[in-house]
């Protein structure tokens, strides 16, 4: 799985913010295999409200975009974690009880 992080429109994600996130990585061990590639985006905007934002390109083409806000940076990171394991874990389900379909048919 390749993970890249940045921020836009003049927003640095600092130390903090990428050692958190690090941190939450871990929830994705059991759909690890399932993605490809997952970019993550962090923006601030001109209230003072943050912004996460990914997108999650799975092994067998299909694509997920999530995004959450919330004033603190922390919490809309780990509302992005919560959403971007439960979005994996359906797709990877999804896949899984395609193929046991398929393989019930060849039988």
């Amino acid at each position: 799985m390749t993970t890249e992080i940045k921020g836009t429109h003049g927003y640095t994600p600092d130390e903090d913010i990428l050692k958190d996130i690090d941190k939450k990585m871990h929830r994705l061990e059991h759909v690890k295999d399932c993605i490809a590639d997952l970019h993550i985006t962090l923006d601030r905007d001109k209230h003072g409200e943050f912004s996460a934002e990914a997108n999650i390109h799975f092994r067998w083409g299909n694509m997920g975009h999530i995004k959450t806000a919330d004033h603190n940076l922390h919490k809309a990171v780990d509302q992005l974690f919560a959403k971007i394991t439960a979005k994996s874990t359906k797709e990877k389900d999804k896949v899984q009880n395609h193929e046991g379909t398929l393989k019930r048919y060849e039988e």
